[in-house]
């Protein structure tokens, strides 16, 4: 079983753990292919991706194609002779990759499809007020995230849960999902299911637009929103104090239910407290970040920072 050879994709932290659990567990990963080193900070050095710095430290083969239909790239897949090829966080393959293996290519996704298809699902899913998600294993086809399910299983979302907290259970969750999908397809004991035709729940990629707060909502749809990009990309406003307008992020809130007659978006301030009325209460702010500043608690920048008595959130 453990003799399947396999080829694994991925980039970003989250596919790290997949790849990671992998290995430590025996199974034959035989090639890895990850994005290529980019340049990054102020002296523009190569960075190379998490996936790329841990099969570096374990000595597996690495591809760093920019085309991934370049000829010169398929003999080199090719050369790895992979049964199955097993993609975590990547790019969309073309067919002749994941066509190639004899066991065919799965996909591992975090969330419960077809719900949440596309590149954001565990920021929407926390977005949009969900109580559940999971993550999904499913064979590749020639649409996104579109392929017959192998296996899936689902995690409850908690009512204060954070993007950075969900994404690092669905990951662990899905490290094991990853494994129990390899054994299945080795032993030749995969039963796949068609997914279901349902109106679709979007994941769409997040983008400064779609992460600004809009302080007219209501107080549950800004709480959601602002936990479920937490700690990244993170939520973001405009703070208009006197004249000046400050450009804001805004990373841990409460929420605070109560009916008052405040202005949507006023700023109300104690020594150790800022909080903004919203529809039926408050979003209480504990941690946020001033356009040049660093990261701190609310409590901090009020010991030095002074709101004006008609500041207000845009």
């Amino acid at each position: 079983m453990k003799d399947l050879r396999i080829v694994f994709m991925g980039t970003p932290d989250f596919a790290v753990t997949i790849l990671k659990h992998l290995v430590e567990n025996s199974y034959n990963v035989v090639g890895v292919i990850t994005a290529s080193d980019k340049p990054a900070g102020r002296g523009r050095k190569l960075n190379e991706s998490a996936v790329k710095k841990y099969a570096t430290s374990v000595n597996l083969p690495i591809l760093q194609p920019t085309n991934l239909k370049n000829e010169d790239f398929h003999k080199k897949l090719i050369a790895l002779k992979a049964d199955l090829q097993i993609v975590v966080a990547f790019r969309m393959l073309p067919k002749i990759v994941w066509q190639m293996p004899k066991y065919g290519t799965f996909n591992l996704h975090a969330s419960l499809l077809p719900e949440y298809r596309g590149a954001a699902p565990i920021h929407w899913a926390i977005i949009n007020g969900e109580t559940k998600t999971g993550v999904t294993t499913f064979f590749i086809d020639d649409k996104i995230d579109t392929g017959e399910i192998i296996l899936q299983e689902e995690i409850e979302i908690k009512e204060d849960e954070t993007v950075g907290s969900l994404h690092d259970k669905l990951m662990f969750l899905g490290a094991g999902l990853v494994g129990k999908t390899v054994d299945l397809i080795a032993t030749k004991n995969v039963k796949t299911t068609k997914q279901p035709d349902l109106e679709e729940k979007s994941a769409s990629k997040l983008n400064p637009e779609n992460c600004r707060i809009n302080w007219a909502d209501s107080l549950d749809n800004i709480y959601n929103k602002i936990r479920g990009l937490n700690p990244f990309p993170t939520a973001w406003t405009i703070i208009k104090n006197d004249n000046e307008e400050i450009s804001a992020k805004i990373y841990a809130v409460k929420k605070e239910q109560e009916k008052h007659n405040y202005t949507f978006g006023k700023i109300i301030t104690t020594k150790k407290e800022l909080k903004v009325a919203v529809k039926n209460g408050f979003i209480i702010i504990k941690e946020i970040k001033l356009s040049g500043k660093k990261k701190m608690e609310s409590k901090s920048l009020l010991n030095g920072f002074t709101f004006s008595l008609e500041s207000k959130m845009l």
